[in-house]
């Protein structure tokens, strides 16, 4: 397989892959069957950032930044400057009633900013004295600012100037994640809490404010997003998925996902003296506004934000844990793992057995939490009405290491990429040879025939 030619991995044993979950070589309904192999980073790479319809931007351990066409695979500017690994980067566009150019901001472990034009590959602004390093970057593009987070909360305009920032409370991880709320504020995943900050600003001035801390998981939060205007949601490395209201930051739902381990497992886990601490952990969740896809261990699991309801989960989708995945419609989803394969999956027309849940699997509860140690009550559900299951439809084999990310150019491909320093542009391989064939004729024509 080309895992293995291209990485020299060595083939997966039986035991190691789930024969369930092997569709063979005939896939009729994935169709990315063409490759092409980017090369260019020398380390890990992290990060995939779309530019816009025809380009995107990797990034990843060796400091470099990449920019890339994704209909011919050419890498078209190296972004050189940071002097160690990447630890976020993010789009940021400015819009006039003309023109409307696209820049890429990154941040390093050197403890520096950057803005870069992808257009020419040139640094324009850099900042290089921030007392830490920087872990996550948010665009507010309707007020023309940016915020960066870690040890603190920092608020920058479009030409890199400092307008506020915030110290946050000591914590061991600091500020990890960042989305948009209503009413100028932000949310910010320090932990355990989910810290409310409200921006004020006026024609001369920026400021931030801390107006609330959210307390309600209890372990730390590894995912947080936007779901619509309304509603937000969090994930925790407990396996807790919180859907809270944008605007009063209520607790609507309150979702433990756990499953019952098999007496194997079990005595698995007494032999090498604890369990996995990633099994429940939600490493990633996304959303198309109506149901949120979240990244538990190495299952995936559907739950619908209007019903409030699980559409579908699976309880094992890889051979390890689930690192990113994405919504392609309301039937179709995709995931990637640290097994090195990148999956596509369909929800199921016809309602089949479910596997086994246990503690109320994604249950809900509206309740007012006393006691937080406690949380919130819990009931054993061995069988989900209408619950669906989730079909493997495509199984993208290419990299020898973690797939870390990826990014959907819808009709023009998907980029992945990996610890193994790649990336690989997956095509459409019969709308490729329509094109190639289009683009023959044409020759042909403008030559007066063969």
């Amino acid at each position: 397989m080309l895992r293995w030619i291209l990485g020299g991995r060595e083939a997966q044993s039986s035991v190691e892959k789930s024969p369930v979950l092997c569709i063979g070589e005939e896939q009729p309904k994935n169709w990315f069957t063409e490759l092409q192999v980017l090369k260019g980073h020398f380390d890990i790479v992290r990060f995939l950032v779309q530019i816009d319809d025809f380009r995107c931007a990797s990034a990843g351990d060796d400091g470099l930044v990449l920019v890339w066409n994704v209909e011919t695979g050419e890498r078209l500017q190296e972004l050189r400057g940071h002097s160690q690994q990447i630890t976020a980067i993010t789009t940021f566009t400015c819009s006039s009633e003309v023109t409307s150019h696209t820049s890429l901001i990154t941040a390093s472990s050197d403890r520096s900013l950057s803005l870069w034009d992808p257009d020419t590959g040139t640094r324009v602004q850099t900042i290089s004295d921030l007392q830490s390093s920087v872990k996550c970057l948010l665009v507010l593009e309707r007020l023309c600012l940016w915020v960066s987070g870690g040890e603190e909360l920092c608020v920058w305009n479009r030409d890199f100037q400092l307008q506020c920032h915030r110290q946050h409370k000591q914590s061991d991880t600091g500020i990890t994640a960042l989305i948009e709320l209503p009413k100028n504020s932000i949310g910010a995943a320090v932990d355990k809490e989910i810290v409310i900050y409200r921006l004020t600003v006026s024609d001369s001035s920026v400021s931030v404010a801390e107006i609330r801390c959210l307390s309600d998981h209890q372990d730390q939060i590894r995912a947080l997003i936007n779901v619509n205007d309304e509603l937000f949601a969090s994930g925790s490395h407990a396996g807790e998925l919180i859907l809270w209201d944008a605007i009063e930051w209520n607790i609507l739902a309150y979702e433990h996902i756990l499953w019952e381990e098999s007496q194997a497992s079990t005595q698995n886990a007494i032999r090498l003296g604890a369990s996995k601490p990633s099994e429940m952990s939600i490493q990633h969740l996304t959303t198309n506004g109506k149901l949120i896809l979240a990244a538990v261990g190495s299952g995936l699991y559907v739950y619908n934000v209007q019903t409030k309801a699980v559409v579908a989960y699976r309880k094992v989708a890889h051979d390890s844990n689930v690192l990113h995945t994405m919504l392609l419609s309301d039937s179709e989803l995709m995931s990637c793992s640290e097994d090195g394969s990148v999956r596509i999956w369909e929800i199921q027309d016809l309602p089949l057995p479910a596997e086994p849940a246990s503690a109320g699997f994604f249950g809900m509860w509206n309740f007012s939490r006393t006691n937080k140690q406690s949380g919130p009550p819990s009931k054993k559900v061995m069988d989900i009405p209408n619950i669906r299951m989730l079909e493997l439809t495509g199984d993208l084999i290419g990299h020898s290491g973690a797939v870390q990310m990826f990014v959907s150019f819808k009709e023009n491909g998907l980029v992945t990429c990996s610890t193994d320093h790649l990336l690989i542009l997956w095509k459409n391989g019969e709308r490729q040879s329509h094109l190639r064939s289009l683009a023959l004729f044409r020759k042909l024509e403008e030559k007066g025939g063969l």
